[in-house]
């Protein structure tokens, strides 16, 4: 798994090349430091982050607070660019293929972010208008949710929820998800010979998350 990580390196540095944050990733597994494990679970088998770290209970300052911010926004940017590029091309079938289209997959982020909010503490707007409008609602109302849990300050829509999320889960947890489909729709876009990153391989009769999740079956 880390060196998984070591070789996406290049594609979380374009995610957050736009904005002030810099990230200059290892080169491979070695120029990792691991400083804590934790027990996982069945959604950490199936890929996806589900447990937190005791540190993540530390309050958060002002400034991590807004990095913590640029880092979900630019992973929303680039969700918003690899979905613009894809218009009006066919996503293809295969190692990276699913049932779901272009639009069923920014659906499924969306709705999968209103659970998600809802884990931080705050019901989704329920306002009206176009898709693209209801998005940018949900994400002012998440980075709202967000620097209210952060700043100990009342949540404006609060949740029922009783077993919150931290806002450092919530920020990785979220920003997961976004890139993976981000990631999903930018290799079934184009041929995977031109992908910076080789195709990852399975053992036979295993799916990845991202393959299971367009059938239906995951996060």
């Amino acid at each position: 798994m880390v060196a998984t990580l070591a070789a996406y390196g290049s594609r979380y540095a374009a995610v957050v090349a736009p904005t002030a944050l810099k990230l200059t990733p290892p080169k491979d597994a070695s120029g990792f430091k691991i400083t804590k494990r934790v027990k996982g679970n069945a959604t950490t088998e199936f890929g996806a982050p589900a447990i937190g770290l005791p540190s993540d209970a530390v309050p958060l300052a002002e400034a991590e607070l807004q990095r913590l911010a640029r880092i979900l926004g630019a992973c929303w940017d680039a969700l918003d660019r690899a979905a613009k590029n894809a218009r009006g091309v066919e996503l293809r079938k295969g190692p990276r293929g699913g049932g779901r289209d272009l639009d069923k997959i920014v659906e499924h982020v969306a709705g999968a972010e209103e659970i998600y909010l809802v884990a931080l503490g705050a019901r989704a707007p329920k306002g009206a208008g176009d898709r693209a409008s209801k998005v940018a609602d949900l994400r002012l109302a998440i980075l709202a949710a967000l620097r209210a849990r952060a700043l100990g300050l009342p949540v404006a829509e609060p949740s029922r929820t009783r077993t919150l999320w931290t806002p450092r889960f919530f920020v990785r947890r979220a920003a997961w998800h976004v890139l993976d489909h981000t990631w999903e729709i930018e290799d079934r876009a184009i041929r995977a010979d031109l992908l910076a990153v080789p195709s990852l391989g399975m053992p036979k009769g295993k799916q990845r998350p991202s393959e299971l999740v367009n059938e239906g079956r995951g996060p």
